[in-house]
């Protein structure tokens, strides 16, 4: 269901500047963005305006966090139809990640592909200090309420097409 909202897309344009503006306090700050597959939201022209150090994320193997790689336009083919940035370009800890779902609800929890890439990765990101995770999404993309688990990670922020909502820390 999920899915099949996410397709139904929305203002790409009101997206972009949403993001921009809620990036804008953090320009200087290393950001993780991702490279869209299949109809996920577009961060890149958001991710372009960026006046900081930028990575992707790369995924090393199953059940294990992500790790990023500096981003300097090469791309390779990664596993699940992901596009990463090649070995050698060596890697980075990113403060500020913008986070690819399925679905969110209004606390703050996605749903994402089921392999749990994220919620590791936001884990032990946020064990070695503060890191902002912000969700992007359309709005038809809402949902009513997502169930979570012991290791799911909320998300600080979610940015959508209508509107940007902040998770505070005591919240989560």
């Amino acid at each position: 269901m999920a899915l099949e909202a996410r397709a139904q897309g929305g203002d790409a344009e009101a997206l972009t500047r949403n993001l921009i503006a809620t990036l804008a306090p953090c320009r200087e700050r290393v950001l993780a963005g991702y490279w869209p597959m299949r109809d996920e939201a577009d961060p890149r022209p958001a991710m372009q305006q960026h006046r900081g150090p930028l990575c992707l994320p790369v995924v090393p193997g199953p059940a294990v966090p992500l790790v990023f790689r500096r981003f300097d336009g090469r791309l390779e083919k990664g596993v699940f139809g992901t596009s990463h940035p090649p070995l050698d370009a060596g890697e980075m800890t990113p403060e500020v990640l913008i986070v690819p779902l399925a679905g969110f609800d209004r606390t703050g929890h996605r749903l994402g592909y089921g392999g749990g890439y994220y919620d590791r990765t936001l884990h032990q990101l946020r064990q070695g200090g503060p890191v902002l995770a912000i969700g992007l999404a359309f709005a038809v993309q809402e949902l009513s309420a997502i169930p979570d688990e012991t290791t799911d990670e909320r998300l600080d922020m979610i940015v959508t097409d209508r509107e940007i909502l902040g998770f505070p820390a005591e919240s989560r």
